[in-house]
């Protein structure tokens, strides 16, 4: 693709994403942009555009750490440096790879020139490369923890601060932080969520007009690059010129007690975490004023701040959809006095090279629309995300709401058990509502694992603590450099060394050996059944699912859900970090028909072969919630109890590590939840176990519940998770 990149004028509609990004080109202090949206909308190419529509940056000449001429960091390594002496660049944009080692984003000692000529040099990485500029995340919801930490770290502080390998570093790191994500591959860590000062929601344009515009523009700039940009290059220098006019007008934008106290109620009213939210809205709302040449902040300015500075701060877990209710937000600024008017004129909005609602932002290779409001480059007037009221609550201990009456020849919601299931395998049951999520305890699977980097369990990992060095196998990716010295230091002088620098040869390489945490697949294979259909234990059961998942969200594991019922499975929740699309699944989940136990068996099995394949290093944990009852054994044929079992030794022969939580409640109990961990080689737990932090807990001991069951289980469970290994089906058998 030809480096000539797609002008920012010539993006179509998107107002609320120019509008962020054009404020941040403003006022850098505002804190940068967090893009959320669909694929496909125009989301990287509207970022990698802003770099050409900010001025250019005076740098020391030569310094690497880009120090301003007239007030340069007295601790940059490259220093001290004479303030007279000064040159400009064009400001930069810097790219973070999701995949980006820890050595590239804050640098590292320069290996090469410490072996050769026996000195410590330090190799800046990306974030200095990004100080005054630009610092863009593609995904940014994909970035490893590591990285993560490292840029809450720089944003917080303004400096990168590098200590390892003998080398201690301080450089500044200021930076417009930009990142774009697509919720539906999970969310963000709150942390992370809250350092990004504005956020904006994309979607597509609906509007054949609008879609017909993008396809032309892109295929024009396909074509001919060049000449696309040159045609846009008379709107372009009009936006970069309102920029530099924007940035003067800055310093003298009166932010009057008023505006301040119309902030901080909306920030009261909404009930945000901390002061940044305050500071954040005041920063935007000054920016607003001076974008649309004013000297002052007007109640506008501070309604359109908090649509941009607010939603992605309400969030109190990731089950909350992030949004404003603007009704709100509006009955809150009404009860403040209106602008007193001013004489001058309204400046003109931004020209629109289209004369339509054409103007915003580029497009990508594969960039639909943008169905943004019509706002011609000024102050839309709404560019918030759409929103949604905010969903009852319920206090701790109230009933569940009122479900809708079953429909004819459907058994009663509340059914009790023994009921017997209905005859048919389509009854279905209207889906009943979670319980409460709660706080759980670290779920960890037994051992030493190699998965993806999280914060589950223990693993060998490219990052964490150094426990050790080895020779590497293959290519060296993490030098362990006294290591790699001890090695080479007692053959100096049989080598000939000369001078300062080591003789180092290939067999004296040494790769670091670290151990971090990882994060793992939790698969719930869940009896949705007429069996089930009591309204207090699916709801129960769902809430603990719900509050597994939120764990997994913040400990960086993946979540799937199986169902069955009826004449067969459904795999409800494909394996996903996506917290909002899991609850809005299980809200959904219906109950009714038959018991298929082994097709649900036999989905888990195929599920987590796919995901095997998929990621081979992610280990599996299994926890199966049923009361044991097979009612069908599907397309196996023959007797349903004999098809479960079956399907449960296949699994147990691949060392899935699981565990069986029994729902079968009442003063008769038949034990077949009891049978069926024996076929899994895990432990069962009764429905008692499924209050408050029991489920969670059960998951973090499973070993030591393996005693409940058989010794011959728990022996092939310890085994199967211990070792990481496949255990072999006959062995298995033997053993039951």
């Amino acid at each position: 693709m030809s480096g000539v990149p797609f002008p920012f004028s010539a993006v179509v509609g998107q107002d609320g994403l120019r509008l962020a990004l054009l404020l941040n080109a403003v006022s850098p202090a505002v804190g940068g942009v967090l893009v959320r949206g669909e694929k496909g909308t125009a989301k990287s190419t509207a970022v990698r555009a802003l770099s050409a529509l900010l001025p250019a940056v005076d740098v020391v000449a030569g310094c690497r750490f880009s120090c301003a001429p007239g007030t340069p960091d007295p601790a940059c390594p490259d220093g001290p440096h004479d303030t007279a002496e000064g040159t400009a660049r064009p400001a930069r944009m810097v790219e973070l790879p999701v995949g980006a080692s820890e050595d590239r984003l804050v640098g590292a000692l320069d290996i090469e020139r410490a072996l050769a000529e026996g000195v410590k040099a330090f190799e800046p990485g990306l974030l200095a490369d990004a100080h005054r500029g630009i610092l863009y995340v593609d995904e940014v919801n994909l970035l490893h923890d590591h990285l993560i930490d490292l840029l809450l770290d720089a944003a917080a502080m303004g400096a990168s601060y590098v200590e390892r390998e003998g080398v201690s570093v301080r450089h500044a790191a200021r930076f417009l932080l930009v990142g774009t994500m697509n919720p539906e591959e999970g969310e963000l860590r709150p942390q992370l969520l809250d350092r990004f000062g504005l956020t904006v929601e994309v979607a597509a344009s609906r509007e054949p007009e609008q879609r017909v515009e993008v396809v032309r523009r892109r295929l024009a700039y396909e074509d001919d690059p060049a000449g696309f940009a040159a045609r846009w290059a008379g709107d372009e220098a009009d936006v970069r010129a309102r920029v530099v006019a924007a940035r003067a007008l800055l310093p003298q934008v009166r932010l009057g007690d008023g505006a301040l106290l119309q902030i901080a109620a909306v920030c009261a009213a909404f009930e945000v975490d901390g002061m940044r939210a305050d500071i954040v809205m005041a920063r935007t709302a000054t920016a607003l004023a001076a974008w649309a040449g004013r000297d002052a902040v007007r109640k506008e300015d501070v309604r359109q701040a908090a649509l941009l500075a607010l939603p992605h701060r309400r969030r109190r877990n990731p089950f909350d959809a992030p949004g404003l209710d603007e009704e709100m937000l509006d009955r809150i600024l009404d009860g403040f006095p209106d602008d007193e008017p001013e004489p001058e004129p309204e400046p003109e909005p931004e020209p629109d090279p289209d004369g339509g609602p054409d103007g915003g932002p580029d497009q990508g290779p594969d960039d639909g629309g943008d169905g943004g409001p019509d706002g011609g480059g000024g102050v839309p007037p709404q560019a918030g995300p759409e929103q949604q009221e905010p969903q009852e609550q319920q206090p701790d201990g109230a009933p569940d709401r009122q479900e809708p009456a079953p429909a004819r020849g459907e058994a009663p919601t509340d059914a009790p058990e023994g009921t017997p299931e209905p005859a048919g395998d389509t009854a279905t049951q209207a889906a009943v509502r979670a319980a409460d999520p709660f706080r759980t305890r670290m779920l960890s699977v037994p051992g030493l694992g190699e998965g993806a980097s999280g914060r589950r369990s223990r693993a060998r990992t490219e990052h964490g603590r150094t426990t050790g060095a080895q020779r590497p196998r293959g290519h060296l990716t993490k030098l362990h450099l006294a290591a790699t010295v001890q090695a080479a230091a007692p053959h100096q002088r049989a080598r000939g060394r000369s001078g300062r620098g080591l003789v180092i040869r290939k067999d004296d390489l040494r790769q670091a050996t670290r151990e971090g945490r990882e994060g793992n697949l939790v698969l719930f294979v869940v009896d949705a059944s007429g069996s089930m259909a009591a309204r207090q234990r699916m709801s129960a059961v769902k809430g603990a699912v719900l509050s597994l998942l939120l764990d997994a969200y913040q400990r960086r594991d993946k979540v799937g859900m199986i169902t069955f019922r009826g004449a067969g499975a459904d795999l409800a929740l494909p394996p996903t970090s996506s917290v909002d699309a899991a609850a809005a699944r299980l809200d959904r989940l219906p109950t009714g028909g038959r018991t298929p136990l082994a097709a649900g068996l036999l989905k888990a099995h195929e599920v987590l072969r796919v995901e095997r394949l998929r990621d081979p290093a992610r280990r599996p944990l299994l926890v199966v919630v049923t009361d044991g009852r097979a009612t069908s054994s599907g397309a196996l044929g023959g007797d349903p109890r004999e098809a479960a079992s079956r399907s449960a030794r296949l699994l147990a022969g691949g060392g899935i590590a699981s565990v069986v939580v029994d729902c079968e409640s009442g003063p008769v109990r038949l034990g077949l939840a009891g049978a069926l961990a024996a076929d899994l080689g895990g432990p069962v737990v009764t429905l008692d176990g499924l209050r408050a932090d029991s489920l969670a807990g059960l998951v973090k001991h499973v070993r030591t519940a393996a005693t409940s069951a058989t010794p011959a289980a728990s022996a092939r469970y310890a085994t199967a998770t211990t070792s990481g290994t496949s255990v072999p089906a006959r062995s298995h058998r033997r053993a039951a």
